[in-house]
């Protein structure tokens, strides 16, 4: 058997018509699975699909609803017949200083980045434990561990889906569903490219920070979705995962 096969398998990636999410898409369409990604952007969506190849499709859907956390799933397995893996990777970032953010702005990041997977977990689990088991990988961030003036709700989140991924794995793995958390250092996407234009010397921290030298690129995160999403993890639950370049290594 080898480990790392995905063929037969449905996977869902939540902001996977671009960045990070469309990286992994990647890996797990060239490992085998049918993919559906998901965004809030219909021709950006259809256009990412049809990149991506695989018979992937794209459903979209505004995972900060209930309802639309729901009808996806339901789409998803009605359209493919099963759900085995989800990646909540829906994500945004706001850029201020703690006293500076209004109680709006708080409350979309957080619903953004950590409510949407907690609503999409919720719809995945039944069908994950109909099909005898899954796979969800959650989207941290080293934010989790490091402290930025500009960024605190965007860190709060993710080191609230850090937990709230730990809570999953120990609540859901006599279920055989394996719960991670992948969390990316600074990686070249239309978000990072916002933040070198907002946060003065961001570009060369970052090279300066990171042993291999350079930002990441979403496709440096498809090997770890595919092994997150394979067989080859079945014993990985709960775990907090860097791919970084190196970054956390540096005291």
């Amino acid at each position: 058997m080898n480990p790392f096969d995905l063929t037969g398998k449905v996977a869902i990636v939540t902001g996977g018509n671009g960045g990070i999410g469309l990286g992994m898409a990647g890996g797990l369409a060239a490992a085998g699975a049918k993919v559906v990604l998901s965004g809030r952007n219909q021709a950006k969506g259809d256009k990412a699909a049809a990149e991506l190849g695989h018979g992937a499709i794209f459903i979209a859907a505004d995972v900060t609803k209930k309802a639309d956390c729901a009808n996806l799933v339901a789409e998803t397995v009605a359209r493919c017949g099963r759900l085995d893996i989800l990646v909540n990777n829906a994500g945004i970032a706001i850029r201020k200083f703690p006293h500076q953010y209004e109680e709006a702005e708080w409350h979309k990041v957080m619903n953004t980045n950590m409510t949407s997977a907690f609503l999409m977990s919720q719809a995945a689990y039944p069908h994950m434990v109909a099909a005898g088991g899954g796979k969800v990988i959650n989207i941290g961030s080293v934010m989790t561990w490091f402290g930025a003036p500009h960024a605190a709700p965007y860190a709060a989140s993710k080191g609230a889906i850090s937990q709230f991924t730990k809570a999953t794995a120990a609540a859901w793995a006599k279920d055989g569903i394996q719960c991670n958390c992948v969390m990316p250092g600074w990686i070249d996407t239309e978000l990072t490219e916002a933040a070198r234009s907002q946060v003065p010397g961001l570009n060369e921290m970052v090279l300066a920070r990171t042993p291999a030298g350079r930002w990441g690129v979403p496709a440096d995160l498809a090997g770890i979705a595919v092994f997150l999403a394979a067989p080859a993890s079945n014993f990985v639950t709960g775990a907090d995962i860097p791919c970084d370049g190196g970054y956390m290594s540096r005291g």
